[in-house]
């Protein structure tokens, strides 16, 4: 009776569907139920129901529970395995095909078939084997080489500036952002499953553009800056002025590229009268500029996803997304901590 009352409480309650079905079988079997009339509740086979109550028989309730197994074994051993990855990884070009620069799914799959890898496999499972060897479909991206033979000396110099910013000022990142111009510009948005927002396809400059010009406090995190039609050397000096009032004690050492305006003599005659230090990144380095990163937040959650009529209603935007960073700025330490570059003792010739 305690079997009986189990097997139904199991039949109420299992959300497994093997157990559930194991235990109508035995149920029905105790209550006298031929092995024909069973078949046919559960829609199993004879063979099947007579198992199930022997292994009943033999092991109780613990026969209720399905016994997976590790499904079927391998086709394809380790060592084929990362020989596919591999070959994932060159070009078609390394196996003298000109018809095409970079492999598909397919395209790969004959390859490996052709030169006897292995005898035969689906894309699906050569996307796992992918996937599990950590070989993933990537855009392919630039290295653009600085020529600047003190590249190493002006990086330290940088970097310096970072780790220990000096005691008698404060190290400001300075950069142009743009050109804003009025235009739809892609981004990304929570949105229903293939149904992507859609933003018109053509525009016009009939009203110009314009250019940010900003700037990075490390000590506070915040971003300073300023709108302009054009990014001149006077425009260039205004935001220096700016920034220089709020910290008349202090020497500013400005982190900056080498945009000609930067370099204008008036700048530099201007910047060395009060107590303002232009530190110059090398050549095509502008990665090294701290404000960068601060660019590429602001294009992903202001300009990214709009499409803006008027260059009021723009500026706006980026003015409200920088409202909201200077609110819950921090200040800036850790600059690419675990960088290689922290180990450059020459310039290499490419990317690592």
């Amino acid at each position: 009776m305690e079997e009986g009352r189990r097997l139904q409480r199991i039949g109420r309650t299992s959300k497994d569907p093997v157990r559930l079905r194991r235990a109508i079988v035995v149920l029905m079997s105790a209550q006298g139920q031929p092995v024909k009339n069973i078949t046919s509740l559960p829609r199993v086979g004879e063979d099947y129901v007579r198992d199930v109550i022997h292994a009943f028989n033999e092991r109780g309730f613990d026969a209720l529970d399905p016994k997976w197994s590790g499904g079927r074994p391998k086709t394809i051993s380790d060592q084929v395995r990362e020989r596919i990855c591999l070959i994932a990884r060159t070009s078609p070009a390394d196996w003298g095909i000109a018809a095409f620069s970079t492999w598909s799914l397919t395209k790969l799959a004959e390859h490996l078939v052709k030169h006897r890898v292995v005898t035969a496999v689906s894309r699906e499972t050569l996307r796992r084997i992918l996937r599990e060897g950590k070989v993933s479909w990537q855009t392919t991206t630039t290295w653009k080489s600085s020529t600047d033979p003190a590249f190493i000396a002006k990086m330290h110099r940088v970097l310096e500036l970072y780790d220990a910013p000096p005691a008698d000022g404060r190290v400001v990142c300075v950069d142009e952002f743009g050109p804003l111009n009025l235009q739809p510009r892609k981004g990304k948005a929570w949105r229903p499953v293939r149904s992507p927002r859609r933003l018109r396809a053509t525009y016009n400059r009939f009203d110009g553009v314009m250019h940010m010009l900003a700037a990075l406090d490390l000590a506070t995190g915040k971003i300073y800056y300023r709108i302009r039609k054009r990014k001149r050397w006077l425009e260039f000096l205004g935001l220096l002025k700016t920034l220089r009032a709020p910290w008349p004690g202090e020497k500013l050492y400005v982190v900056l590229d080498n945009f000609s305006p930067h370099k204008h003599p008036n700048v530099r005659a201007w910047a060395a009268v009060n107590q303002v230090e232009l530190v110059f990144l090398p050549t095509y380095g502008s990665w090294l500029n701290w404000i960068e990163a601060e660019f590429a937040a602001l294009r992903y959650f202001a300009p990214n996803g709009t499409d803006h009529h008027s260059h009021d209603e723009q500026n706006a935007a980026i003015g409200a997304y920088i409202r909201w960073h200077n609110a819950r700025a921090e200040p800036k330490t850790n600059f690419a901590p675990d960088s290689p570059i922290r180990t450059w003792t020459d310039y290499p010739a490419k990317a690592a």
